[in-house]
């Protein structure tokens, strides 16, 4: 395993307020979801309101998961070596945990 709190600046940095503001959106809508278990919803559109909430998650897994590849893993190859191995092989096991 790699030592992610060895870098200064991630690539996701430049987009930080978006991501914290989507992550907002995903907080509310698990409370809302949440809200609509204790108030007995039909359970179809609790479903439609999880899978909405799945695919805004998704999204910004997708989002840095770009970015992290535009930045941490390019830089790493960059430079060979042992780092470079290092970051592409996490990045490959990042991509296999989002794909289960």
């Amino acid at each position: 395993m790699t030592d992610t709190t060895t870098h200064a600046h991630h690539g996701y940095i430049t987009d930080r307020d978006k991501y914290l503001n989507r992550l907002k959106r995903i907080e509310g809508q698990a409370r809302g979801i949440r809200g609509m278990v204790e108030d007995e919803k039909y359970c179809i559109d609790i479903l439609t309101q999880i899978s909405a909430m799945t695919s805004a998650l998704e999204a910004v897994a997708l989002g840095l998961l770009d970015d992290h590849l535009r930045h941490c893993v390019l830089d790493a190859a960059r430079a060979g070596g042992d780092e470079a191995e290092a970051k592409i092989s996490e990045a490959t096991q990042a991509i296999a945990r989002l794909v289960r």
